[in-house]
């Protein structure tokens, strides 16, 4: 199994940014492709961002041009820079792979909350 340990969420003003990461326990991180997922109060756990293990990034549209998913696999690390936050990108943020796989243990995840 793989741990995956999520952090750098905080509470931040509309406007502002934030950098997430998710350490991996175990070097086989690499070969993944990696993402990033957010569930807000209520609602189902959406993909916002992904990362293949050659470094190509794709997101979601909510989040796209604000949003920026990178990795560092000699530190088995990946990262979520966050700018221009709004409100509705207030919820817990998650990683793991895309899709999820069982030899990944979903982490519990770092709050995210944009509020003035």
């Amino acid at each position: 199994q793989v741990q995956l340990v999520e952090s750098g969420g905080g509470l931040v003003q509309p406007g502002g940014s934030l950098r997430l990461s998710c350490a991996a326990s175990r070097s086989i991180f690499s070969i993944y492709t990696m993402g990033w997922y957010r569930q807000a109060p209520g609602k189902q756990r959406d993909l916002v961002a992904t990362i293949t293990s050659g470094g190509n990034t794709d997101y979601a549209d909510s989040v796209r041009g604000r949003f920026t998913i990178s990795r560092d696999n000699a530190k088995n690390t990946v990262y979520l820079q966050m700018n221009s936050l709004k409100p509705e990108d207030t919820a817990v943020y998650y990683c793991n792979s895309n899709p999820p796989l069982p030899t990944l243990t979903w982490g519990q995840g770092t709050q995210v909350t944009v509020s003035s």
